[in-house]
Formats: C-alpha cells, sequence, structure tokens
C-alpha cells in the first residue's frame, strides 16, 4: 500500500522472528523445484482487499488457469488489518504463498532476510521489458529485482463536492493552497455541516509525514538507509495533527483511532460523512461505490515552491524464496502484468498499470473514477519531484511508531515535543542506527 497503503501497516513483532528464521534457512539451502511433476501444479497468491477486489482478482485467475491448464491457483486473501501478521506466521512456519503480494518497505523487509525470491533466476517466464524504468527500481532493493509494481499510485486528496455544497464552503484551489489553507476548509466545513460530519476524514498519517518532509527539502529515509528527516518537522507534523483534532476539522481522539483498520465502507468518506480525505489515489474508485458520491482528487496541499508528492507502486507481487513452483508463480506474475485480458478485469485497482500497454489496452474500459486516477497519476508524473528511497531494513515498524506517538499526541499523553523527541529515538532503533 501500499510506502502502502501502505505504511499505515501495522508491524507485527513476529516478522523479525520470521524472516531471520528464513534467512537462516534459505542460506542452507535452496527451495526444491517440482515443476517436472505429473499434472498440474498448485500455487498459492495472497493479497489483501476488499470484496470488489477478491472478485476481480479471481477473474483474473480463471483467465489465467484456462490458458495455463498446467497451473492451479489457490487464492488467499483478506483485510489489511491482519493480513501481514498472517503472513509473518506462515513464513515462520516455512508455509509462506507461492506470489505474495506486498506493500511499502516490506519487499526490502523480506528480501533482506532472504524470504523472497531474487527475479533474474525466473527470467524466462517473466518479462519484464515493457515495465516503466520508475516501476522496476520500486521493485528493487540493492539493485536486486524482488518486487513487480502492480501500478502507480499518488498520494492525493479525496474531495466529496457534495459535502462541500451543503455546507456552503467552495471547493479549494489544488495549485495554490497550502496545509493552513487545508485546516481551516476542513474546519469550516466541519462547523456548517451536520453532527458527525467532518471536513477531513482523518488526521494525518505516516505517507503524510514523508510529504510534509518532502516539501521542506528532507525526506523520511536518504539513500543511504538513515532519517532524512529532523525533529522540527516532526514535531510541527505532530502539531499540526493535534490542531487538526482540536479545532474539529478531523475527528477527536477516539473516533479516529476507532477508523484506523477499517474497511473502506466504514470509513468518514466512504460514509459521506467527510468533504476530504488524505489518501492514495487508486482508492477513489471503492471509495466512490462506497460513498455513492461523485468523488474528486485534488493536490496535496503545501505543493509549491517545493513539491513533496512522488509516485509509488501501490504494491508488489513477489515470489517466496521457498517456492517449489517458482516457474509457475513467476507465469502468473507475468499475466497479471502483461496480459490484456488481466488487465481489463483489474484495470486500476491496483494502481494505474505500470505497463504503457496495458494502460492502452484499458482505457476505454475505465470507469469515470479510473480515468480520473489514471488522469492524475499522468498530471503527477509531469511534476518535478525528488527521487524517492526505499526503507531500510527495520522501517517497516516506523509506521507503527508514527501512528503510536501520533495516538497519544491526539490524546494529549504526549506533547508534539517530547512525542517527535520519542520518535527520532525509537525510529533510528527501528532501523538499527
Amino acid at each position: 500500500m501500499e510506502r502502502s497503503l501502505f505504511r499505515s501497516l501495522r508491524k507485527s513483532v513476529a516478522v523479525i522472528a520470521a524472516v531471520s528464521l528464513v534467512s537462516l534457512t534459505a542460506a542452507c539451502s535452496s527451495a526444491p523445484s517440482d515443476e517436472a511433476q505429473d499434472g498440474p501444479v498448485e500455487i498459492r497468491f495472497s493479497w489483501w482487499g476488499n470484496e470488489g477486489r477478491a472478485q476481480l482478482t479471481t477473474r483474473a485467475i480463471a483467465e489465467f488457469e484456462a490458458a495455463n491448464p498446467d497451473i492451479k491457483v489457490k487464492p488467499e486473501y483478506g483485510d489489511i488489518s491482519g493480513y501481514f501478521d498472517k503472513l509473518a506466521t506462515q513464513v515462520a512456519a516455512n508455509d509462506a504463498p507461492d506470489v505474495i503480494t506486498m506493500g511499502g518497505a516490506y519487499p526490502a523487509e523480506y528480501a533482506n532476510r532472504g524470504a523472497l525470491l531474487d527475479l533474474s533466476k525466473v527470467g524466462g517466464s517473466l518479462d519484464l521489458s515493457t515495465m516503466d524504468p520508475g516501476a522496476l527500481e520500486n521493485g528493487q532493493v540493492q539493485g536486486t529485482q524482488y518486487g513487480v509494481s502492480t501500478g502507480a499510485n499518488a498520494l492525493a486528496i479525496v474531495i466529496n463536492p457534495a459535502v462541500f455544497a451543503a455546507a456552503g464552503v467552495p471547493l479549494p484551489d489544488d495549485s495554490t493552497w497550502g496545509w493552513d489553507d487545508f485546516a481551516k476548509t476542513a474546519a469550516d466545513v466541519t462547523a456548517k455541516s451536520p453532527k458527525g460530519t467532518y471536513g477531513t476524514a482523518t488526521v494525518l498519517t505516516h505517507d503524510s509525514l514523508d510529504a510534509f518532509a518532502r516539501q521542506r527539502g528532507e525526506s523520511l529515509y536518504t539513500q543511504d538507509g538513515q532519517l532524512g528527516l529532523g525533529k522540527d518537522t516532526v514535531q510541527d507534523y505532530f502539531d499540526y495533527s493535534l490542531k487538526l483534532s482540536e479545532s474539529g476539522a478531523a475527528p477527536n481522539a477516539s473516533e479516529t483511532v476507532e477508523k484506523l483498520n477499517v474497511s473502506t465502507e466504514q470509513t468518514l468518506m466512504g460514509m459521506g460523512q467527510a468533504g476530504m480525505m488524505l489518501t492514495w489515489s487508486n482508492s477513489l474508485s471503492a471509495l466512490s461505490k462506497a460513498s455513492g458520491a461523485d468523488l474528486k482528487l485534488l493536490k496535496l496541499p503545501g505543493e509549491t515552491p517545493t513539491a513533496g508528492i512522488w509516485l509509488q507502486s501501490s504494491q508488489f507481487y513477489t515470489i517466496s524464496a521457498r517456492s517449489k513452483h517458482t516457474e509457475a508463480a513467476a507465469k502468473l506474475v507475468d499475466f497479471l502484468v502483461n496480459d490484456e485480458s488481466a488487465a481489463k478485469i483489474i484495470q486500476s485497482d491496483r494502481g494505474v498499470p505500470s505497463n504503457s500497454g496495458m494502460r492502452t489496452a484499458i482505457q476505454d474500459l475505465l470507469t469515470p473514477q479510473g480515468k480520473v486516477e489514471a488522469g492524475y497519476i499522468d498530471q503527477i508524473g509531469k511534476m518535478d519531484f525528488a527521487p524517492t528511497y526505499i526503507g531500510p531494513t527495520g522501517s517497516t515498524a516506523v509506521s507503527e511508531i508514527t501512528a503510536r506517538m501520533n495516538t497519544d499526541v491526539l490524546f494529549k499523553r504526549l506533547s508534539p515535543e517530547k512525542a517527535a523527541e520519542q520518535w527520532i529515538s525509537e525510529s533510528n532503533a527501528a532501523i538499527g542506527k
């Protein structure tokens, strides 16, 4: 999720034990392959998402199986809230799915401990020559290809024009607005809306901390795996988050925590009870369906004079280093990213395709919301923004640290200053610095 989606993902303590175990076993032996066995082989494919994504993916799997009768695919999916905890347990038990969907810094976490396959080993079954160069780089860890981008994504402000109209508040101009404008607009919408409807569905997220830093010429991580932002930036971030909640622009602390890991349909935006929501651009279709509203995408506040945005791979397809069917797994990944029949089913559900041929194939099939998502990615792609660096080993824990510190600030257990100090200390410890 998704940095994705995903930097809001919770990190299980079991991840460290799981992938450390894999690094030991993988170093001693490689997974045996029984591709030549009689009859079809079965591979397992895991992902997270709502029921709509499950239906689309199941249709794509059926197309793959029809084209590859010697391969059967067993789907494994669930809500984001428990996905990575379950994966950690599976890896620890040497029972990982063959094809694993990942997001954020998780590919680096698992790759650095030997849990993922170097995809150059299955180059005969997985063609990456048609992928956008930036998308390929997003799936690399220290120059080795471990992940294949499912599609491009970017942070955005989702807007519900109907909520703005009902409140009598004009829509913001995203070519000029800043964070103060965002806070004022959100507070105005809350004040002029029925109780329970807010100007913004959430306070800030871990991803918005990165954008916040980049707008100041900093970054969450540096190229050599260090923290790339200072205490003042983190403190200002927590202070701003607190002010959004205190002013009523965003929900109070209790409601914010309640909404941290709910389904799309249960978010305030999904229920039609928010004017704005800072999230990923490929959430637009699901949020529009849930709310029944014609939602729009705006650029983040504060993007001038220095842009904080970046193009991020929505998710990654990876292959377990312990898979017994690596060629079959590679064929499935190749189908998902390079076959028009799969592209026409999945469309932009996992981000705008990173293969230009697939983008062309789906253009006329996209829903109005899908076309808005694609247009937004095209707009972001033309902007001049700083390079991005995948988080170092341990960085998946930092998203949990951000969420925990932010919660402590919202409940006033910590001041923004103390939270920033603790965030720096704990984050450095998490990445071994």
